[in-house]
């Protein structure tokens, strides 16, 4: 049995059932998505406002966009608190990180030049980037195998409902301009705050404190070789790939129907935020769908990713308007709830041995952020030639994931981690 020091399920405690424990520790788990997705919207729908604010050019708002939440800094955070998460422990990690992000947030909320606002953007992605990994390896160690889906995504609707919260927030204090968006800041500062309260009462995963006394370690090196390798380059492709159309949906929607005078501040926050509410109620079908076999699994893959590849391609063929926005909002949304990050957080879960677990998400994730990134530098300038080139660039990406996912997608749905690292080291 698991002692008082530590949470979650050994193998041989491995249940039917979800307890209300459990779900208490995904909500509080799935806080790092809520801050994570907020901070990258509430940059997103204050761009604007910050350039004209500050002076700064296209190319500044695109390094803004590279260096924060959504790519560089997550990226680099990732990197270092997934390693950290598999050497030190998940509580070391997400016992601090919080408050760094909370420093960063207040640092961007009171932002009166341009090297606070970019020092604070930088220091919330570090932090964001740390607890991600983290967060989502204490999920998946202390939830039963048949519902392990279910709970990690889970934090696809905490991921969503971050940037419900901050757009309509933005879009209630439209009228106040910048400093709408300077109190937005102060929401995610306090929500922070409160979350590394309650995280306090967590304690450290059961599988990681069993594994870590096992004789046998799990160098770095071993994450680069044999089945390893492979769930390696299968999840960052996904991932990476989705995560360029889907973070350049996230930060730039607003600016760019803003800057291309589709619509007012107003109507790009309102539209950006039926986006996330749509995903995030596309999410419950899928949790209750993706614990039940592998074929379920690839169908609902398929039809999410058709879906948001014709979401681009819709911007290709009609006009950037109102209507246009709106489908495309629809079918990304939904497309994205079965073909997106949330089944990348599952997969990056199931598929690597304990002892790398936050080690190849954070290499992931910080891949794709990285990319993401240097994208970035580019959107703003692209964007304002026009929707074609962003849009056939986003909907080629999307088209890649969808193939490499659908036709290299692992079996492990119901299996414990035991068993899939079993059956991935016979294969």
């Amino acid at each position: 049995m698991t002692s008082p020091e530590t949470v979650g399920l050994t193998p041989a405690e491995d249940g039917d059932a979800v307890t209300r424990e459990q779900w208490k520790w995904s909500v509080l788990a799935g806080m790092a998505s809520y801050l994570d997705a907020g901070s990258i919207v509430a940059l997103g729908s204050g761009l604007a406002l910050f350039q004209a604010y500050l002076g700064l050019s296209d190319d500044a708002v695109g390094a803004l966009a590279a260096i924060g939440p959504n790519a560089i800094g997550c990226a680099i955070g990732a990197v270092i608190g997934g390693r950290l998460g598999d050497k030190l422990g998940r509580k070391r990690i997400y016992k601090y990180d919080l408050l760094v992000y909370a420093l960063g947030i207040a640092c961007i909320g009171l932002a009166v030049n341009a090297p606070m606002l970019f020092i604070g953007t930088f220091v919330v992605g570090l932090a964001v980037g740390a607890d991600v990994p983290t967060s989502l390896a204490l999920v998946g160690e202390f939830s039963p195998s048949k519902h392990r889906g279910k709970l990690l995504s889970f934090t696809q609707i905490a991921w969503n409902a971050g940037p419900v919260v901050v757009l309509l927030m933005a879009l209630a204090l439209s009228s106040l301009d910048l400093l709408g968006i300077r109190i937005v800041f102060g929401m995610l500062f306090v929500v922070a705050l409160v979350t590394w309260g309650l995280r306090r009462g967590l304690a450290e995963s059961a599988r990681w404190q069993a594994a870590s006394q096992e004789p046998v370690k799990h160098r770095l090196r071993a994450l680069f070789s044999g089945p390893n390798l492979k769930a390696v380059v299968w999840t960052a492709t996904i991932y990476l790939f989705w995560n360029i159309a889907a973070g350049t949906n996230g930060i730039f929607t607003p600016y760019i129907i803003k800057t291309l005078h589709a619509g007012s501040q107003a109507a790009s926050v309102a539209l950006g935020c039926a986006g996330f509410v749509i995903g995030g109620l596309a999410t419950i079908p899928f949790m209750r769908l993706v614990d039940k076999g592998h074929l379920n699994r690839k169908k609902m893959w398929a039809a999410g990713a058709v879906m948001q590849v014709l979401a681009f391609v819709a911007y290709l063929i009609f006009p950037f308007a109102i209507p246009v926005i709106i489908a495309n909002i629809l079918l990304f949304g939904v497309g994205a709830a079965f073909a997106g990050e949330a089944v990348y957080k599952i997969f990056s879960q199931e598929l690597f041995p304990t002892m790398l677990r936050g080690t190849a998400q954070g290499f992931t994730f910080g891949i794709a952020r990285t990319f993401l990134g240097v994208w970035s530098f580019f959107v703003p300038t692209l964007a304002s030639t026009g929707i074609g080139p962003v849009a056939a660039l986003l909907a080629g990406c999307l088209l890649i994931s969808g193939v490499v996912g659908f036709f290299f997608m692992p079996n492990t749905a119901g299996k414990s981690l035991e068993q899939i690292q079993t059956e991935r080291v016979a294969a």
